[in-house]
């Protein structure tokens, strides 16, 4: 936990960007009967009825400080997918940056092993070299900053049937586009000092004063 609010509290740097990973998934739905449309005073109305076409997952790469995120819509959380994430993450999408800050959580599939198991060991050590990686506890979700703009994600654009991949992509590219015009950041409060006032149960009792 204290790694990571250390990270949190480090001015902004362009060529260190700090950069939270996390995911997410959506249940894809569609409809049996096309919905009735929009007239003036009455909003489009959809039969209770519906299809399910499967599941979608959603990578959220959020940049706090910048208020820039990108979002990669895929069919599956794979130890593939993640590398191939992690690649455009490096390549595209922060080519100029010394070194990439990475905040995620602990799941298997997060962490240089996926990156060797898919590309050549050249390649894998390349990119793991432009990370710095920093893990959230188990239980610490709450301090991926990724994982809050999944939320705001799921309120403002996925509370809603979306019946396929591709209108997905489209979907959420047009949040993207939206928010990040926007520039919506985040400044981090919470320090490592409120931490251990707060939650000093989570702290050894028998630390050695």
């Amino acid at each position: 936990m204290e790694d990571v609010l250390e990270v949190y509290s480090r001015p902004h740097d362009p060529r260190r960007p700090q950069v939270c990973l996390d995911e997410g998934g959506k249940q894809l739905i569609g409809d049996v009967r096309p919905p009735l449309p929009v007239r003036p005073g009455v909003p489009q109305r959809q039969d209770y009825e519906y299809q399910r076409q499967g599941m979608a997952n959603l990578f959220m790469v959020f940049e706090p400080l910048a208020g820039r995120r990108q979002v990669e819509v895929t069919e599956r959380k794979t130890n593939q997918d993640f590398a191939g994430l992690i690649r455009r993450l490096v390549d595209e999408w922060y080519p100029s940056a010394e070194k990439i800050v990475l905040v995620l959580d602990n799941l298997s599939t997060h962490g240089p092993a996926a990156l060797y198991e898919t590309f050549a060991p050249a390649e894998a050590r390349r990119l793991v070299e432009k990370l710095e990686w920093h893990y959230t506890p188990k239980h610490g979700s709450w301090l991926n900053v990724a994982e809050m703009e999944l939320s705001v994600l799921s309120r403002q654009c996925l509370d809603r049937r979306i019946a396929d991949l591709e209108a997905l992509r489209r979907e959420v590219a047009a949040w993207v586009a939206s928010r990040n015009g926007a520039v919506a950041k985040v400044e981090w409060q919470f320090t490592t000092g409120d931490a251990r006032i707060k939650l000093r149960r989570l702290y050894p009792s028998n630390q050695l004063q």
